[in-house]
């Protein structure tokens, strides 16, 4: 199975002067926990999550309506080609430990994002072990636990 059979085409992005505000409204009235950041060629230069907001602004006391997403968002980030195969996304998400990945086209230009929902809605035909394997890599959290209240 390719990527792009298993993709969510229809994908919400931002430019990086936009408002955390803004940016934060158009995660909310389209229920995603994430939106890419593009430049004018539509071209992924940074991915905002709403842990981003959370721990970039609210946390250090940004203000939401005049911070540019460009200030907080992840930078650096991991991409899958349209045409890959899907277990080769499946390993980069793993890898990484990252739930979300920008699909792009040959030019680099942003054509859909590829989710663990996604992966588990095609699970039967990905086989089952490989999508629990991607979730369990994911997920995996060598840390130490601190209670800080």
């Amino acid at each position: 199975m390719k990527v792009n059979e298993c993709m969510c085409q229809d994908v919400c992005f931002v430019k990086p002067d936009c408002k955390v505000y803004d940016a934060a409204r158009i995660m909310n009235e389209n229920h995603i926990g994430c939106i890419p950041v593009c430049d004018d060629n539509k071209s992924v230069v940074g991915l905002l999550t709403d842990r981003d907001i959370v721990l970039r602004t609210v946390a250090c006391d940004k203000n939401a309506k005049t911070t540019p997403v460009s200030e907080i968002m992840t930078t650096n980030v991991c991409t899958c080609g349209c045409e890959e195969d899907i277990n080769q996304a499946q390993n980069l998400m793993a890898k990484n430990q990252i739930r979300r990945v920008p699909v792009v086209d040959s030019q680099n230009k942003m054509v859909g994002i590829l989710t663990l929902g996604d992966l588990a809605h095609n699970g039967k035909q990905l086989g089952e072990h490989n999508f629990s394997a991607t979730v369990e890599n994911i997920c995996d959290c060598k840390g130490t636990i601190k209670n800080y209240c």
